[in-house]
């Protein structure tokens, strides 16, 4: 329970304290967002804000996450590591991503090809290592193991889509101040009672490194929260793609190692909503020419209609926290229905 305090405390301290130094940084360079010509009319005011804030989200995340096992002396695994990396890799896709975007003074930053390309060798690269260097549990799995074994190249094609799916989805919900940030916190903070409980009882679970991976999620989550210090409305800093992706793979990686892959839907149930919106949106248009919404995603289509956009991020938010708590009760509904009430304490 310590690291736990540790990890978050540390994190949450790094990115309060280290996002002003980022915004000074980038404000003298001359570094802001571009927006959107087809974009509500009420983001133009918001050009030129400062963004790569995810830089120090994912700093934060890691000072959080290797504190904790300095003070405490918890062991670091192989799962744990991965999980790091593959965050810090789609860290740097999404920079590499916002630095064009800033550099040619556009609102587009990779092609998409560039994009997809480069997340699918970051993400095959911690499937693979996943399944040969941490032996992470293949089999498809809810709140535990359903007994469906998977193929290890199933499982890594699997894997991959999960991390595509999801870091997409927080990307595309990364459109108001804080609504990502503050979403995604909800969703780690899930993470940490999943993986804290899987630690407290190995018998029931058989997840070696869920106390590594619950104290990733806490600096994960209080990395959020620092950050959105910065990043509430009206924003300071933009999390850019830098970060978006990065909170995505997170959220897809922790599922992955904790194995709760179709627990995830529910844990991110905002997300898979906006996500949807867009699908929604470009199928009936291709299909009749017509919009559902007035703008895809969702939330755009609620300033569009006349919600002011604190009122829309505040209900999001509102939507993502009741979306972390079903998912918790699924959890826990699970662990009580499975008979492991007697596993050990550890």
């Amino acid at each position: 329970m310590v690291a736990l305090l540790i990890a978050g405390a540390t994190a949450l301290m790094a990115a309060i304290l280290g996002t002003p130094i980022l915004i000074r940084s980038l404000q003298a360079r001359g570094i802001g967002q571009q927006i959107r010509d087809d974009g509500p009319a009420g983001h133009f005011s918001k050009a030129g804000t400062p963004t790569m804030g995810g830089i120090t989200m994912i700093g934060a995340t890691a000072v959080g996450y290797v504190a904790s096992h300095l003070y405490t002396g918890a062991v670091f695994t192989a799962a744990g590591v991965l999980v790091v990396v593959v965050v810090l890799g789609a860290g740097g896709v999404g920079l590499a991503d916002d630095w064009i975007k800033i550099s040619r003074q556009r609102s587009l930053g990779l092609n998409k090809k560039a994009k997809s390309l480069s997340l699918v060798v970051v993400f095959l690269a911690f499937a693979i290592l996943a399944v040969y260097r941490a032996k992470v549990n293949t089999d498809l799995s809810f709140a535990r193991s359903l007994d469906i074994g998977l193929p290890n190249p199933v499982y890594i094609l699997w894997a991959l889509l999960i991390l595509l799916g999801v870091s997409n989805a927080v990307n595309l919900a990364d459109g108001l101040d804080g609504l990502a940030a503050g979403s995604a916190m909800y969703g780690f903070g899930a993470f940490v009672f999943i993986g804290f409980w899987e630690f407290r009882h190995p018998e029931c679970y058989g997840v070696g490194p869920a106390l590594d991976l619950s104290l990733i999620a806490a600096a994960l989550a209080g990395s959020c929260a620092g950050f959105l210090w910065w990043n509430a409305a009206p924003a300071k800093i933009f999390m850019g793609d830098t970060g978006s992706l990065a909170l995505g793979t997170g959220l897809g990686a922790l599922a992955l190692t904790t194995n709760t892959q179709l627990l995830l839907p529910v844990v991110g149930g905002l997300f898979v909503m906006i996500t949807m919106s867009v699908v929604i949106q470009v199928a009936v248009f291709q299909t009749f020419h017509r919009r559902v919404f007035r703008m895809a995603p969702i939330h755009h289509h609620f300033e569009l209609v006349g919600w002011p956009e604190t009122t829309v991020i505040v209900r999001f938010w509102i939507l993502a926290s009741l979306c972390t708590a079903v998912a918790v009760g699924l959890f826990y509904a699970d662990f009580l229905q499975s008979g492991c009430r007697g596993a050990s304490l550890g």
